[in-house]
C-alpha cells in the first residue's frame, strides 16, 4: 500500500474510533464497579484508562505522518517548479514536519512508553494492595448486579475482540503497523470483560473463586504488561534498525498482540512444531484435522467439564445440602464424594443461614463454610512478626481483666481489704457450627458473632476474677485453659431458651480455648520484671550453693550418694548414743561408719587411712621399746657391773666421737699446743690402735 497522506489520515480516523470505544469501555467498567462495589471492574477500568492514552498517542503520531507526507508532496512540487538546485539548497529548511516526526520517534514515543509502563506498574501495585484482602475465602460478599455484570462483560468482550481483530488486520500493512499498540489494549479490555462475565457464571454455579481470583489477577496482569513495556524500551535501545525505518513503539505489547491476532498464534505454533520435529507438521493430515475440527474439540472439552460438575466433595469439617433449582432435595450431606445432577440443575452448598418451614422443608437464606472459626474474647493479637515484650505497646486498645493478687499477699493488711490485679489477656476461641439451625436462631447474620463474643467475654471475666495473677502468669495455663473451655461452652449452651426457659444451645462446639500472651499493664511491667530478676538471682544462688555442696561432698566422700549414706549412718549413731545404747552397739555402728568412709574414696577415707597408719606405727614402736627394755633388764640382772661399764663406755664413745683428745704429761710446764686445724682422712678412735703400732 502506498504511504500517502490519505492512508495515514485513515489510520488517524481508526485511532479516533478506537479512543472513543476505549473511553466508553472505561466509563462502563468504572461506573459499574463504583455502583456495585466490584473491585475487579474498577481495576479493569484503570487498565482501560491507560489504553485511552495509547490511542491518543497513535492519533497524534499518524497525524504527524500525514503532515510529513503532505510536506513531502509540497516539497516535490516545489522541486519541479523551482529546479533541483534550488530545492537542494533550501530543502533541509523546508522539511519541518519531517524533523518533527523524527523528534516524535526519538523522544516523544520513548518518553510516552516510559510513562505508560510506569503507570501500569503503579496502578497494578495500588490495586493489588487495595484488593488483596478481599481475595481470601469468605471475604468477598455476594453481588446484586450479576445480570448487569454478565451483560457488560459480554458486550465489552465482543466489541473489543471485533474491533481489535479489525485493527490487527489493518496493522498487517507496514504503514499501519503502529495500530497494533492500540489493538493490544482493546483486546486487553475485552479479555478482562470476558473474565468478569465468566466469573459471574461460575458464581452462579456456587463458587466465587474466579471472582476472588480476578481481584488479584487484573492487577498482576497490569503489572506484567507494564514490565513488558519497560523491557521493550530497554531492548529497543540495543536493537539494530534499518536506515529510514521507524522503530516499533515500546508500549506495543507483544503478548496482547497474539490475542488480537489468533491466526498468528496458530501459525507460530505450527512453525515451532515444524522446527522441533524437523518436518512439515502443518502438512500432515492430523494437524489439518485438528485445525479443521478444533471447535468440536473445544465443545467436547466443555462437555467433559460439565459432566465433571456432577461430582461434589464435602470437606471433613462441613455438612452439605443438595439444591435443585434452588430447592433443597437432600439435607445433611456427610463429608466425602457425592454424585448429583450436573450444573445448573443441582448444586451442593454448605448451609449456615437456613429456616425450617412447617412442612419440614428448608428455606436457604445464605451460604458460608462451617469450618473452624476464631473468636477473640480478649485483646486482639498484635500485628507483625516482631518480638513483643511486656514493656512494648501491643495494640492500641488492650482488654484488661480483674484477677486476684499474688498468693503471697494476706487477706487483709492493717485491717484493709486486699487489693486486686489487672492483666491484659489474649483469649482466642476456635469453634465450629455444629447445628446450623440453632446457630441461625441466635439472631441476624450480622450480630451472631457479637452475641457469642459478649457471652464468652462474660464467662472469661467471671473465671479470671476467681484466680490469682500467679496462676495466670505461671505454669497453670494448661489447666486453666481446660476449665475456661468448659465454662465458655456452658455459657454458649445456655443460649436460645424456649418458651419454658429451657436452653437449647447456640449450635456451637468449642474446639479449643487458649490463654495466650497475658501480661500486666505496660506501666507496671518493670516491677514484675524486677521480681523475675530477683527470683532468677535467688535461683542462681541456690544452684551455686548446690554446686558447692556437691563439690564439698564429692571431695570428702568421693560422691554425693556415698556422703549421704555416711551422714545417714552418723545420724543413726547419734540417735543410738542419745538413746543409751550399749557400748557394743556403739562400736559396731562406729565400725560401720568407718567402713563406709574407707570405701568412699574421698578426703575422709584418706585421712582415716593416714590415722590408721599412724596408729599402727606408734603401736609397733611402743611394742619394740617394750621388748628392748626387757632384754636390757635381763642383761643387767646377769652382770650388773659389766652392763653399767658398757653403758658408761658407750656414752663416752658417743660424746667423744667427734672430739680431739691430747694425752700429755701433767708435769710439763708452760705447755703450748699448735694445731693446724687440718682434717685427717683417717681418724683414730679413743680406744683404737695407731696404724704405726
Amino acid at each position: 500500500m502506498k504511504a500517502d497522506h490519505l492512508s495515514f489520515k485513515r489510520a488517524a480516523s481508526v485511532s479516533m474510533l478506537g479512543i472513543g470505544i476505549q473511553i466508553a469501555v472505561t466509563l462502563i467498567l468504572f461506573l459499574y464497579g463504583r455502583y456495585t462495589n466490584d473491585h475487579a471492574a474498577i481495576s479493569a477500568s484503570f487498565f482501560s484508562l491507560v489504553g485511552i492514552f495509547v490511542w491518543l498517542i497513535l492519533i497524534l503520531l499518524f497525524d504527524q505522518h500525514r503532515r510529513e507526507r503532505l510536506e513531502a508532496m509540497e516539497a516535490e512540487a516545489l522541486a519541479v517548479e523551482a529546479g533541483a538546485s534550488v530545492f537542494e539548497e533550501a530543502g533541509a529548511d523546508l522539511r519541518i514536519a519531517s524533523k518533527r516526526l523524527a523528534t516524535w520517534y526519538k523522544f516523544v514515543i520513548p518518553v510516552a512508553s516510559l510513562l505508560i509502563g510506569g503507570s501500569l506498574i503503579a496502578i497494578g501495585l495500588w490495586r493489588f494492595q487495595a484488593d488483596r484482602a478481599l481475595s481470601r475465602p469468605g471475604a468477598l460478599g455476594p453481588t446484586d448486579a450479576r445480570g448487569w455484570a454478565i451483560a457488560f462483560g459480554l458486550i465489552i468482550a465482543f466489541v473489543g475482540f471485533v474491533f481489535a481483530r479489525f485493527v490487527s488486520g489493518m496493522a498487517k500493512q507496514p504503514i499501519w503497523a503502529n495500530l497494533r499498540g492500540g489493538a493490544a489494549y482493546s483486546v486487553g479490555a475485552a479479555i478482562v470483560g470476558l473474565a468478569i462475565a465468566v466469573a459471574q457464571f461460575v458464581d452462579v454455579a456456587g463458587s466465587d473463586s474466579v471472582r476472588r481470583l480476578l481481584l488479584v489477577g487484573v492487577p498482576i496482569l497490569t503489572i506484567a504488561l507494564g514490565a513488558e513495556v519497560l523491557l521493550n524500551f530497554l531492548l529497543d535501545l540495543y536493537r539494530p534498525r534499518k536506515k529510514g525505518a521507524f522503530p516499533r513503539p515500546a508500549f506495543d505489547s507483544r503478548v496482547l498482540a497474539f490475542a488480537s491476532a489468533p491466526d498468528r498464534i496458530a501459525r507460530s505454533i505450527g512453525e515451532a512444531l515444524d522446527y522441533q520435529f524437523g518436518f512439515g507438521v502443518q502438512d500432515t493430515w492430523f494437524y489439518r484435522l485438528v485445525l479443521r475440527w478444533w471447535p468440536l474439540l473445544a465443545v467436547g472439552g466443555v462437555a467433559v467439564v460439565w459432566v465433571l460438575s456432577a461430582f461434589a466433595v464435602v470437606l471433613p469439617d462441613q455438612r452439605g445440602m443438595v439444591l435443585r433449582f434452588g430447592q433443597p432435595i437432600r439435607e445433611d450431606l456427610q463429608p466425602g464424594l457425592h454424585w448429583k445432577a450436573p450444573w445448573p440443575i443441582d448444586r451442593v452448598v454448605v448451609p449456615e443461614l437456613v429456616e425450617r418451614k412447617p412442612d419440614g422443608d428448608f428455606r436457604v437464606l445464605g451460604y458460608t463454610a462451617t469450618g473452624v472459626r476464631t473468636l477473640q474474647l480478649g485483646t486482639p493479637p498484635a500485628e507483625g512478626d516482631k518480638p513483643i515484650l511486656w514493656t512494648n505497646e501491643h495494640v492500641k486498645e488492650e482488654v484488661f481483666h480483674i484477677c486476684q493478687p499474688s498468693r503471697t499477699f494476706d487477706e487483709s493488711v492493717d485491717g484493709k481489704s486486699r487489693d486486686l490485679a489487672l492483666v491484659a489477656t489474649e483469649v482466642p476461641v476456635r469453634y465450629s457450627v455444629a447445628d446450623p439451625l440453632l446457630y441461625d436462631e441466635l439472631g441476624a447474620p450480622g450480630i451472631r458473632e457479637d452475641i457469642l463474643r459478649v457471652v464468652g467475654q462474660r464467662a472469661v471475666t467471671q473465671f479470671l476474677a476467681t484466680i490469682s495473677i500467679d496462676q495466670i502468669l505461671g505454669s497453670d495455663r494448661s489447666s486453666l485453659s481446660a476449665e475456661l473451655r468448659r465454662r465458655v461452652q456452658a455459657a454458649f449452651d445456655s443460649l436460645n431458651t424456649d418458651g419454658d426457659g429451657t436452653p437449647k444451645g447456640a449450635g456451637v462446639k468449642i474446639l479449643d480455648v487458649e490463654i495466650a500472651h497475658m501480661h500486666p499493664p505496660r506501666e507496671v511491667a518493670p516491677k514484675f520484671e524486677q521480681v523475675v530478676i530477683a527470683e532468677q538471682h535467688r535461683e542462681a544462688k541456690i544452684e551455686s550453693a548446690r554446686a558447692e555442696q556437691v563439690q564439698a561432698l564429692t571431695s570428702v566422700a568421693g560422691s554425693v550418694e556415698a556422703a549421704e549414706q555416711i551422714v545417714a549412718q552418723l545420724d543413726v549413731y547419734d540417735t543410738m548414743r542419745n538413746s543409751a545404747a550399749t557400748d557394743a552397739q556403739l562400736v559396731n555402728q562406729e565400725l560401720k561408719v568407718m567402713q563406709l568412709m574407707s570405701a568412699a574414696q574421698g578426703d575422709a577415707a584418706k585421712i582415716l587411712a593416714e590415722a590408721q597408719g599412724q596408729r599402727w606405727d606408734r603401736h609397733m614402736g611402743a611394742w619394740a621399746d617394750s621388748v628392748r627394755y626387757r632384754g636390757m633388764l635381763a642383761s643387767y640382772e646377769a652382770a650388773p657391773f659389766v652392763y653399767r661399764a658398757g653403758l658408761y663406755f658407750d656414752a663416752l664413745r658417743d660424746s667423744l666421737a667427734h672430739s680431739r683428745i691430747y694425752l700429755v704429761d701433767a708435769n710439763v710446764p708452760n705447755l703450748h699446743l699448735r694445731d693446724e686445724l687440718q682434717t685427717q682422712k683417717v681418724g683414730i678412735g679413743l680406744f683404737q690402735k695407731s696404724p704405726d703400732e
